[in-house]
C-alpha cells in the first residue's frame, strides 16, 4: 500500500546528515530496524524509489527518519535535502530482516547505523543496554551521526574507526585484524549494516571465526 506523507520539521545533524519528521497515517505500524520504500511525490521522481529506515519512536504520532544527503550526484538524497515543512513524499509498508533479537555488537559503516538507532534507543529505554556493543566506522570525526546519543546510552560499550588520517582520522576500518582487536567473545549476536562492501567484508571474518548465520544479523 502506498501512503502520502507531509513533512512537518527537519533538524540538522551533521553537515549531510537530518532529522525528517513526517506525518504518520493512521494505523501504520513498523517496528525498530525496519525500513520502507520512499519515492519524492513530483514530477520525474515517483518512480525512483530508495529505501530509508524509521528511526522514531515506533509508537509516536509522527514518523522519523534519519537520512544522510550525497551531493556528488543528483539523487535522491540530495532532493531530500531541499524539502520544506509541507512538500509530500510516498512511502511503501514496513518491511526488513534488521530486528531487534537482543544484546550483541552492532557493527555500522556511516548510515548503516539508522536500523540500529530505535533498536538501541528501545533497549536503552527499557534498561536493555548491558552486554551491547558499538562499532561504528566513519570517514571523520564530523560524519558519526547521534554521537552524543551513543555516549550517553549507560552500558553501550562505543568503539569509532575513523578510515581518513588526512581529516584527523586513525585510518582504522571494520577490517579483520580491527575487528580481532575489540572482539572478544564470538559466542553472540553480530547486527551488521552499511556498505556493501564492508558488510561482506565483516560478516566473511565473522565466520571465519566460527559465528553462524543465526548469529548474524543483517539485510538480505
Amino acid at each position: 500500500m502506498t501512503h502520502k506523507i507531509t513533512l512537518q520539521a527537519v533538524v540538522p545533524l551533521t553537515h549531510d546528515t537530518r532529522h525528517y519528521v513526517f506525518t504518520r497515517p493512521n494505523d501504520f505500524a513498523f517496528s525498530p530496524g525496519q525500513a520502507t520504500e520512499m519515492e519524492l511525490d513530483r514530477e520525474g521522481w515517483r518512480d525512483e524509489g530508495r529505501p530509508f529506515t524509521f528511526t522514531g519512536d515506533p509508537k509516536a504520532n509522527v514518523l522519523t527518519f534519519t537520512i544522510k544527503s550525497y551531493f556528488d550526484h543528483d539523487g535522491v538524497t540530495k532532493q531530500l535535502w531541499g524539502l520544506q515543512p509541507g512538500d509530500h513524499v510516498l512511502i511503501g509498508d514496513a518491511w526488513g530482516a534488521i530486528e531487534d533479537r537482543g544484546p550483541g555488537i552492532f557493527i555500522a559503516g556511516g548510515a548503516g547505523i539508522t536500523p540500529f538507532i530505535d533498536i538501541l534507543t528501545q533497549r536503552h529505554r527499557d534498561g536493555g543496554l548491558k552486554g551491547s556493543t558499538l562499532i561504528f566506522s566513519n570517514k571523520t570525526e564530523e560524519d558519526i551521526i547521534l554521537k552524543p546519543l551513543w555516549e550517553d546510552m549507560e552500558g553501550l560499550a562505543t568503539h569509532y574507526l575513523l578510515s581518513d588520517p588526512k581529516s584527523g582520522g586513525e585510518g582504522q576500518k571494520p577490517d579483520g585484524p580491527t575487528l580481532d582487536r575489540i572482539i572478544g567473545d564470538w559466542d553472540q549476536r553480530f547486527y551488521v549494516c552499511g556498505p556493501p562492501p564492508m558488510e561482506e567484508s565483516v560478516i566473511d571474518h565473522l565466520k571465519s571465526r566460527g559465528v553462524t548465520d543465526d548469529q548474524i544479523i543483517h539485510e538480505e
